[in-house]
């Protein structure tokens, strides 16, 4: 398996958004702070997290082939459960069912990443300091805030063995580690 340095060249390699790789890098916190909780590697989920939009770029305007692209790049650098958990978190276009724990972990912290990242961003300092669990839970059952964010897809943490106030919680506390990564 490819070590976490080569494995953020490689992200910087394919991603020259510097947004789509601070949700990289969320996405990454959170996948091994889950890995750990889970008793998992939680070098491998962060890894996985870190990569899991490797081909987004390329893949925005057709994306039946996201995720795929990303598979195709890191076959023989990551194990096959990373591979498919990539794969799974665009499942509506893979044809790949989620159905291990990384699966769905993955496209839970896909999804609480942006829904964490908007709350940071209606509090009046901008930064994720400023936002409390109450705060988050609460926006997360507003179905009219942030829209895009599907809460379906954060309640597989569900599947994996984690209440959702305990996932938005972690999540939000692993993000407040990093939020200078972040710019949050």
């Amino acid at each position: 398996m490819i070590s976490r340095e080569e494995a953020f060249s490689l992200l910087k390699k394919y991603l020259r958004d510097d947004k789509l790789i601070k949700h990289s890098l969320a996405v990454e916190a959170i996948m091994k702070e889950m890995g750990r909780k889970l008793g998992k590697d939680e070098e491998l989920w962060g890894i996985t997290g870190l990569l899991h939009d490797l081909d987004y770029e390329y893949t925005q305007g057709e994306p039946e082939k996201h995720a795929k692209i990303s598979a195709q790049i890191l076959t023989g650098l990551i194990p096959d459960d990373a591979l498919n958990a990539i794969k799974a978190h665009n499942y509506m276009h893979t044809d790949y069912t989620p159905t291990t724990s990384i699966d769905k972990l993955l496209i839970a912290s896909d999804a609480i990443s942006g829904l964490i990242v908007a709350v940071a961003l209606v509090m009046p300092s901008k930064k994720l300091a400023e936002v409390r669990p109450e705060t988050l839970k609460n926006k997360f059952n507003d179905r009219s805030f942030a829209t895009g964010c599907n809460r379906i897809r954060i309640e597989l943490c569900l599947d994996a063995g984690i209440g959702v106030e305990e996932f938005l919680s972690i999540s939000l506390n692993v993000l407040k580690q990093i939020a200078g990564t972040l710019d949050l």
